[in-house]
């Protein structure tokens, strides 16, 4: 059995502890919390743990195998490396850090301790995610065009980072999962409406050096309504994931455009293209209870998560990129 020590049991914590609990490779072990009410919570609904006020008694703890890091952004590099220090493998919620330097010394030292490291991008496990993946990969939608993701709603404001270190580093670590190219500069053009030093309204681009490809992501604290949709164009179909809806999240239109003669603009004879709309079946299985899986499974024989540091790292290089952006009124910055 992996035991499981989970530091962070506010919004996202007892959803963690909740499918660790029930994963049956994993005991959960103990949690750690500031609050005294949380924890008592914890302990109310796992009466067999212990709990902690301190993480670094967790972390120093002989009982645990792994700890999960269920806190705010700016605190995983310092509870990942003590962990790491202490020979603990990590499950660190999105984004993985603060900033690419940090990351990077994660990295290498799980590297030096022959250690695990797991960046929480649940969407990954989705089964709507895990479609689209299927779906791209068997060359469905043909040659991709473009990227396009509306992540948009009121609230919830973060006081410690914007809204595209809050809503993007989801989106970002989708399009990297699903699409097979990798992104060579990001621009962000976005705006604060309050004196609280955060924007709450961006968007960025990101762009590719290959074929014309391009990606593009809304992020919006001030939206009336919620909105989560993506758009993906190939030249042989287009998809459409609303993550909103309950029973049709993606769709596949046969629809496109097609160039008969390319010699000349004014000789160009372009046909639209319009045919059916289907809605693949996806199942219903909860995104986190696969992760909780995946990353057991990941210890027990060793293998290396897909969403390892790495893949945490190109997010938070992404975030980075965008963030200087932002500073220099959109211009393209190089990852």
């Amino acid at each position: 059995m992996i035991r499981i020590g989970i530091i962070g049991y506010g919004y996202w914590g007892p959803n963690i502890a909740r499918n660790f609990n029930a994963c049956q490779g994993a005991e959960l072990v103990s949690i750690c919390d500031l609050n005294e009410k949380r924890l008592h919570l914890a302990k109310s609904t796992y009466p067999f743990i212990k709990t902690f006020s301190d993480a670094k008694d967790l972390i120093a703890s002989k009982d645990i195998d792994a700890v999960a890091v269920v806190t705010p952004v700016f605190t995983h590099y310092e509870l990942s490396k003590l962990a790491l220090e202490n020979g603990k493998h990590i499950f660190v919620e999105k984004p993985f850090t603060s900033s690419v330097p940090q990351a990077e010394e994660l990295i290498e030292l799980a590297k030096r301790k022959n250690l695990k490291i797991m960046v929480d991008h649940t969407f990954l496990f989705t089964s709507a995610v895990r479609k689209m993946h299927q779906i791209i990969d068997s060359g469905e939608l043909g040659s991709l065009f473009f990227y396009d993701s509306v992540r948009v709603n009121l609230g919830l404001f973060q006081h410690d980072i914007n809204v595209i270190w809050d809503l993007a580093p989801h989106d970002f670590s989708i399009m990297l999962y699903l699409i097979d190219k990798e992104p060579t500069a990001v621009s962000a053009m976005g705006r604060q409406h309050f004196n609280n030093g955060m924007e709450d309204v961006a968007y960025v681009g990101v762009h590719f050096d290959d074929d014309g490809f391009i990606a593009h992501f809304h992020c919006n604290w001030l939206s009336p309504v919620k909105v989560r949709r993506t758009l993906i164009s190939g030249d042989k179909k287009m998809l459409v994931w609303d993550d909103i809806s309950s029973d049709e999240k993606i769709k596949i239109y046969d629809k496109g455009v097609d160039i008969t003669n390319t010699n000349g603009i004014h000789k160009l004879l372009v046909s639209y293209r319009s045919g059916d709309v289907y809605v693949p079946h996806i199942d219903n299985t909860e995104a986190l209870k696969l992760e909780a899986d995946y990353f057991v499974e990941c210890l027990e024989n060793g293998h290396k998560p897909f969403n390892d540091g790495e893949a945490g790292l190109k997010v938070v290089k992404m975030l980075e990129a965008a963030d200087k952006s932002l500073k220099s009124e959109g211009k393209k910055i190089r990852l």
